[in-house]
């Protein structure tokens, strides 16, 4: 059987389980560097790289090989899309709204404040104009990209004192990814970009008053709960955050044909696994800081409100001053609001009557 149509077909899981090595005869042995914007100790979202340098190196026979480097090895956490761009590594692992300052449109392929969840943003990608309009944006920053990971919808960070009013967010000191930092900056608060591994350490020293992380899971590692005992619920912003591949343009180019498939399918499956990871681990993670006494709340309704609304004012004056966003942006919307209209009727009927029930 081709090896191609054996992939396509079985999948990366069943081409691993066949011990398949796509035309390895013909491969001349490769060595790669991956950046990562992740610390190591974030067996998580830093795992998704290894994941998927394991797939390549299993599917190629070991004839492809990439070594995975923690944020802060090779380059900067927030220096992978120069250190791609640049030729200073093939490959970095990282959420692309961290580079909304180069360009907000890098944001789109990630997550917005009210924007995609996690299964309409891999819709989008997969099926819809996502990964096509994408590709031509990071075209302009030498980049080929590849889903590789969603968190699922987040958690709304901790916080040193409790959230009662819009009022409670004027001064605060926030450390908040990506995007969501114009918008809360536009509420009042004073937004902090700031890696994960040195979270911590500004909010124990009180650099910061509040932070968000991702959920459960890797907050509990991170140990937030120590030092801001509020933690409130949804995470506005994060509705389905992407992490993406990202692959120097010319490097990638230079691929023989089954590498290229290879990296597809390596990074599909970590893809998956690594929500699959989240929705395993976060439940018992949130029981164990439930019993360390932290405070699990929901926004008030009034903060989410003005947060919508200064989103959506925000999304209105991109559209008029910046190109790249529109083209994007303005295809993403009509997707979501498709997609809002379907999950209405399924989904979110099916999901709020579920959580009501005591099982």
């Amino acid at each position: 059987m081709d090896r191609r149509s054996l992939i396509k077909q079985t999948g990366i899981a069943g081409v691993l389980a066949a011990g398949v090595a796509p035309a390895v005869h013909a491969q001349a042995a490769v060595r790669w560097r991956l950046a990562s914007s992740f610390p190591k100790s974030l067996d998580t979202i830093f795992g998704a790289a290894d994941t998927f340098t394991k797939a390549v190196k299993a599917m190629s026979g070991g004839k492809f090989e990439i070594s995975v480097h923690a944020g802060g090895e090779l380059m900067p956490p927030f220096g992978v899309v120069d250190g791609v761009q640049n030729g200073t590594v093939e490959m970095a692992h990282t959420a692309p709204y961290y580079f909304f300052g180069k360009d907000e449109t890098f944001a789109l392929g990630c997550a917005i404040p009210f924007g995609l969840n996690s299964r309409q943003m891999s819709a989008w990608m997969y099926q819809g104009n996502g990964m096509k309009l994408m590709r031509e944006f990071y075209a302009k920053y030498n980049i080929v990209n590849f889903p590789m990971g969603n968190t699922g919808a987040q958690m709304g960070g901790w916080y040193r004192k409790e959230i009662k009013t819009v009022a409670d967010i004027k001064g605060l000191k926030m450390r908040i990814g990506g995007f969501a930092g114009r918008v809360l900056e536009r509420m009042g608060g004073i937004p902090q970009n700031i890696p994960g591994g040195e979270i911590y350490t500004a909010l124990e020293k009180g650099t910061i008053d509040a932070a968000e992380w991702v959920g459960p899971y890797d907050d509990q590692k991170l140990g937030f709960n120590k030092v801001a005992p509020f933690y409130y619920y949804p995470g506005w912003w994060e509705g389905g955050p992407q992490l993406d591949l990202y692959i120097n343009k010319a490097a990638f180019e230079g691929l023989s044909a089954e590498n290229k498939v290879i990296i597809e399918c390596a990074a599909a499956l970590a893809h998956s696994e690594m929500q699959a990871k989240y929705d395993v681990k976060n439940p018992d993670a949130l029981k164990q800081l439930v019993a360390q006494k932290a405070k699990v709340l929901p926004f008030p309704k009034a903060v989410l409100d003005l947060a919508f609304k200064e989103s959506m004012a925000i999304y209105d004056e991109l559209n008029g001053k910046n190109p790249n966003w529109k083209k994007v942006y303005t295809d993403m919307a009509n997707f979501r609001r498709d997609q809002n209209l379907w999950f209405r009727f399924t989904e979110a009927r099916f999901d709020s009557f579920m959580q009501s029930q005591k099982l």
